[in-house]
């Protein structure tokens, strides 16, 4: 089963405005930081999608994020069903950064009612602090290195990142 999804991180002043998961029951993501995103719908391109998500989960308007690279995110439930490529998810997460956005700070970001948690600027250098996933680090990472377009692809069992690699 194939999902595709989205994520961006807004910057400013060296912060990304993240999202710490603690308001949806029965969440894969329940405590952690993320950056901002979701499942496409019906006909979107990847832009048309992190368009809406970011409105619909901030209140900030972006027109033209940057496309940076795609994450291919593997899940499976247990060792045995990743040794045997049985069942397991198959996520292909376009990212995007951007600088430039709009809105009313007293009604958008960390003033808006996001129902999936709780917007914080944090500083980039203090993200890796925070509980985010291991895979996380390595494409926030490839966004940090600036070197074009990426393609990574992360292998987790039961949670725990197995393996990856960068193309």
């Amino acid at each position: 089963m194939s999902e595709l999804t989205t994520l961006i991180y807004l910057k400013k002043n060296d912060m990304y405005l993240m999202m710490h998961r603690i308001s949806k029951k029965n969440d894969i993501n329940k405590d952690k930081w993320l950056g901002i995103g979701g499942h496409f719908e019906k006909n979107e391109s990847p832009t048309e999608c992190i368009v809406r998500e970011v409105k619909e989960e901030t209140g900030y308007e972006i027109t033209n994020p940057d496309y940076r690279g795609i994450v291919t995110f593997v899940a499976f439930d247990s060792k045995s069903d990743y040794e045997n490529n049985h069942g397991g998810i198959c996520e292909y997460v376009h990212v995007f950064t951007t600088e430039k956005f709009t809105g009313d700070e007293s009604k958008c970001g960390v003033n808006f009612p996001c129902d999936e948690g709780k917007l914080e600027w944090v500083k980039i250098k203090d993200v890796y602090n925070l509980p985010i996933w291991e895979g996380d680090k390595l494409f926030l990472k490839a966004l940090e290195d600036n070197k074009g377009f990426f393609n990574l692809k992360l292998v987790y069992v039961a949670n725990e990142l197995v393996d990856y690699k960068r193309y």
